[in-house]
C-alpha cells in the first residue's frame, strides 16, 4: 500500500511538472500565436475585401448601357491600381503617422515594412498596410459609379490619385490614426463615414461640377429614363459586395489571437448580415408602396445601404436593432434616390444614396448599441470629415474641369465611351458596324427611380 502511495506521488508530481512546464511553454508561445491569428485575419480579410473591387465592377457595368460597359470595366481595374500605388507612395504615411514622424504627422514618402519587434504590434505590418490599402480603394470605385456615361476617363483617375493619396488619408488619420476625432470619442468601427460616405462627398463634388447625362431630364423637367444593360450583372456584383462586407467588417475587429477577439468576429458577421438582408427587404417594400411593384435596384441598393448603415458600428447592436438599422439604410436608398432626381443631380448606380446617406445615418446611431460614444461628437465627426472631404473634393475637380476638362462631350455619350475613350465595344458582335450600340431611352410616365436600370 505504501509503495502504491509514493508510486501514486511520483506519477502526481511528474504530471505536475510537466503540466507547468507545458504552461509556462504556453505563456511563452501565445504571443507569436496571437501573431499569426491576427496577420491571419488581416491577410484573409483584406483579400475578401479585394472581390469587392469585382463586386462594384459588376454592379457598374449591369446598372450602365452596354455601350459604356467596357469603359466601366477599364476605370475599375485602373482605379484599383491607382489607389494601391498611390496609398504605398504616401497615403498610408498619412493615415498612420505613428510618433507624428516629419512634417505634420508625416513619416515620408514610400511606405516600408517596418517588423524589427513584431511582438510588440501583434500583426506582420505588410498585413496591417495590406488590409488598409483594400479600404482606400473601396472608397475611390463608390466615385465610379455616380459619374457613369459621361466623365472622360483620364481626369477621373488623376482625380483618384488625388483622393487615394491626400484626401481620404488625411480625414481617415483624425479617427483611426490616434488624431483629434478619436481623442474626442468619434467612433467609426469599419467606415460608414471614413469610408463610404468620403466616397459618397466626393463623388457629389464631382457630380455637381459635371453635370447630368446628356439627356437623362427633358426640357419640362421630367426624367427620362436610361435602363441598365444588365441586371442579372448587377445582382451577381451586389452579392460579391455583400460576401466582401464580412472581410470589410470582421477584419475591422483587428484581432483574431484570442477567443474574446474571435467571438466579436463571429458577431460581427452576424450583425452584418442582419443589416444587409433587413435593408433589401425594407427597400423593397418601400418601392411596392410607392410604385406599386418592388424595383431591382432599389433591391440591390437596399442590401449595400443596409450594409453601409451597419459598418459604423457592426459589433455592440442587438440583433434587432442591426435589423433596425439595415431597414434604415435600405429606406433611406429609396427615398435619396428619388430626391437626388427632384434636384436633378444624376447618379447613375445611386451610389450617392447608398454610401453617403446611408454612411451619415449609420454613424449618427452608434449611440444606440455603443455607451462610449455621443450623438454630438458623432455629429461632429460626420460633419467635419464631409466639409473636408466634399469642399477639397469640389475644388480638385473644378481645377481639373477648367484645365483638361472632365466631361466627354454629347457625340460621345451619344456613341458610347467605350467607343470614344477606347475605340472598342465590350459587346462587339452586338454592335453596329463595329461601334457601341446605342440603348435606346424613354420618357418615363412616373416618378423615375434615378438608376440606370430602375425606370418607374
Amino acid at each position: 500500500m505504501r509503495r502504491t502511495l509514493l508510486w501514486l506521488s511520483a506519477g502526481a508530481a511528474l504530471l505536475f511538472s510537466t503540466g507547468t512546464a507545458a504552461a509556462q511553454e504556453a505563456s511563452q508561445v501565445a504571443p507569436e500565436t496571437a501573431f499569426v491569428f491576427n496577420t491571419f485575419l488581416f491577410l484573409i480579410a483584406g483579400m475578401v475585401v479585394m472581390f469587392m473591387a469585382a463586386g462594384f465592377c459588376m454592379l457598374e457595368v449591369g446598372l450602365v448601357r452596354s455601350k459604356n460597359a467596357g469603359v466601366i470595366c477599364l476605370k475599375n481595374i485602373a482605379l484599383y491600381s491607382i489607389a494601391g500605388l498611390m496609398f504605398w507612395f504616401i497615403g498610408y504615411n498619412l493615415a498612420y503617422p505613428g510618433e507624428f514622424n516629419g512634417v505634420l504627422g508625416f513619416a515620408g514618402a514610400f511606405w516600408n515594412p517596418a517588423d524589427e519587434a513584431p511582438l510588440d504590434t501583434g500583426y506582420a505590418a505588410s498585413s496591417d498596410w495590406y488590409f488598409q490599402m483594400v479600404f482606400v480603394a473601396t472608397a475611390a470605385s463608390i466615385v465610379s459609379g455616380t459619374l457613369a456615361e459621361r466623365i472622360k476617363l483620364w481626369p477621373f483617375l488623376a482625380f483618384v490619385a488625388v483622393l487615394t493619396g491626400v484626401i481620404y488619408p488625411i480625414q481617415a488619420s483624425w479617427e483611426w490614426g490616434s488624431g483629434w476625432l478619436d481623442n474626442l470619442g468619434f467612433s467609426d468601427f469599419a467606415g460608414s463615414t471614413l469610408v463610404h460616405s468620403v466616397g459618397g462627398w466626393a463623388a457629389l463634388a464631382g457630380v455637381l461640377l459635371l453635370g447630368p447625362r446628356t439627356g437623362k431630364y427633358g426640357p419640362n423637367g421630367e426624367v427620362v429614363a436610361m435602363p441598365g444593360s444588365n441586371l442579372p450583372l448587377a445582382t451577381l456584383g451586389t452579392f460579391i459586395l455583400w460576401f466582401g462586407w464580412f472581410g470589410f467588417n470582421g477584419g475591422s475587429v483587428l484581432a483574431l489571437g484570442s477567443l474574446d477577439a474571435a467571438t466579436q468576429v463571429a458577431d460581427v458577421f452576424v450583425n452584418t448580415n442582419i443589416a444587409a438582408a433587413s435593408g433589401v427587404l425594407g427597400a423593397m417594400v418601400v418601392s411596392q408602396v410607392l410604385f406599386s411593384r418592388p424595383v431591382l435596384p432599389f433591391a440591390l441598393n437596399g442590401a449595400i445601404g443596409g450594409l453601409v448603415a451597419i459598418t459604423a458600428e457592426p459589433l455592440t447592436p442587438s440583433l434587432p436593432l442591426a435589423a433596425f438599422i439595415g431597414v434604415l439604410g435600405g429606406v433611406t436608398v429609396v427615398f435619396g434616390t428619388l430626391l437626388l432626381d427632384k434636384l436633378k443631380i444624376d447618379d447613375v448606380v445611386g451610389a450617392i444614396p447608398a454610401h453617403l446617406f446611408a454612411g451619415v445615418l449609420g454613424t449618427l446611431v452608434v449611440p444606440l448599441s455603443n455607451p462610449e460614444a455621443s450623438f454630438g461628437v458623432q455629429l461632429l465627426g460626420v460633419v467635419s470629415i464631409g466639409a473636408f472631404v466634399f469642399l477639397v473634393s469640389l475644388a480638385v475637380w473644378a481645377a481639373l474641369k477648367y484645365t483638361i476638362g472632365i466631361r466627354a462631350c454629347d457625340k460621345s455619350q451619344e456613341d458610347g465611351l467605350d467607343r470614344a475613350e477606347m475605340g472598342i465595344s465590350a459587346y462587339p458582335e452586338f454592335s453596329l458596324n463595329g461601334a457601341a450600340d446605342v440603348t435606346a431611352t424613354h420618357v418615363s410616365t412616373g416618378p423615375d427611380t434615378g438608376l440606370a436600370g430602375a425606370s418607374a
